[in-house]
């Protein structure tokens, strides 16, 4: 019994050193500002939608908290009411004529006592959010119960202006989204006309000598033309991409016959990696194009897709005729075997939407030389924050 006794004793002593010499994890300070960022962090994320009643709705009481207002009020760039957050909503007309002096002026507005009905309100602050270069986008109003002083008009400045960021990076997304949707209709533009043309006059051509082949490739044609044109998302994954370059391929060697010879290498690891959609198409209609078209007796595309440790390697390269890199450098058209001339399909624009998505260690590296053959490359991140198809 001693025994059990002396044991628990030695625990709880064990226990009461441990809390003494324990260091308090964090100062109020240090709490302060945590609560404050982590307020601000939960204002930020619906204001990256942009501003509308519902983000406006969201993002309202983060606001107010970082405020430390009684209650508030958003207001579109009409002065038009969004959204109010806490008591006094009787106000809320009173804040929509203070808006609207707001927004004309892009300047505070600031209503004091007395407002007008039974209540212990001393003021309410009609603080415009204004962004450089695009002006007033919509108005915060802050209602206090107490006589606003320096540090809280500051603070209602400061929070209008952290508010603005927010918005200005998602019009700054929106722009982004409208410009890559505007690079892929581009691309899909400059999907060869004379593919097109060939791909039909091919099919047509077995219709009456093999019906069944002609019926494989106008389902083959059918299956490329709807993904090439599809309306969902601005990136893909690589698997799918190659399914619709081997229908691509299918049509050209049903063309070409034994002329187009294609290898595909591909590391199992690398099929789900995320790619700006129709990345790899214009490498494989150039190689088909400038490399093997223009060039007697035909000739071979290889494609690579190799595991590259935290990257995937892709690339596209040909036998064909080449071309000086000065010329490619200078964006110089080059001629087909017809003799009309064209600048290399979309590879431009599948460097810029890499070196968008990725950053500028991702653009495309092209290595060629006068009857050399072209490769083209590109590197892609196996995972990359925010990318995913």
């Amino acid at each position: 019994m001693w025994f059990a006794v002396i044991v628990a004793f030695a625990v709880v002593a064990i226990a009461v050193i441990s809390l003494r010499g324990r260091r308090a994890l964090t100062t109020p300070e240090e709490r302060a500002v945590h609560s404050t960022l982590h307020t601000a962090s939960l204002a930020a994320r619906p204001l990256r939608q942009g501003l509308d009643p519902e983000s406006a709705a969201e993002a309202a009481p983060h606001l107010r908290a970082l405020t430390g207002t009684d209650a508030l009020g958003v207001s579109d760039s009409d002065g038009e009411l969004l959204t109010w957050n806490g008591p006094y909503e009787e106000l809320s007309e009173l804040f929509h004529h203070a808006a609207r002096r707001a927004i004309d002026g892009e300047r505070r507005v600031l209503l004091a006592y007395p407002l007008g009905g039974d209540h212990a309100v001393r003021a309410l602050i009609a603080q415009p959010l204004l962004i450089e270069d695009v002006g007033v986008v919509g108005v915060l109003g802050a209602v206090t119960t107490d006589v606003p002083g320096p540090g809280m008009l500051g603070a209602i400045t400061e929070v209008a202006r952290y508010a603005c960021g927010q918005i200005e990076l998602a019009e700054l997304d929106a722009s982004r989204a409208r410009l890559d949707r505007a690079e892929v209709r581009a691309l899909r533009a400059q999907i060869s006309p004379h593919f097109i043309y060939n791909a039909l006059g091919t099919i047509a051509s077995f219709v009456r000598t093999d019906p069944d082949r002609a019926r494989e490739l106008v389902l083959e044609f059918a299956d490329f033309t709807r993904y090439s044109f599809r309306t969902a998302g601005e990136f893909t994954v690589l698997a799918d991409e190659l399914r619709n370059i081997d229908r691509y391929l299918t049509l050209e060697r049903a063309r070409f016959g034994d002329a187009l010879q294609v290898t595909l290498q591909v590391a199992p690891e690398v099929l789900g990696v995320a790619l700006p959609f129709l990345a790899l198409q214009p490498l494989v209609e150039n190689a088909v194009r400038h490399g093997i078209a223009g060039h007697p007796g035909g000739g071979s595309i290889t494609i690579v897709a190799a595991d590259e440790g935290t990257d995937c390697l892709i690339s596209v390269e040909d036998d064909g005729v080449g071309m000086d890199p000065e010329l490619l450098r200078a964006g110089f058209p080059s001629t087909d075997s017809d003799g009309s001339t064209h600048a290399h399909v979309g590879l431009s624009n599948v460097d810029d939407r890499l070196r968008a998505a990725f950053g500028n260690d991702y653009g495309l590296v092209v290595d060629t030389a006068p009857g050399s053959g072209t490769k083209v490359s590109m590197r892609v991140p196996k995972f990359k924050a925010g990318i995913r198809a």
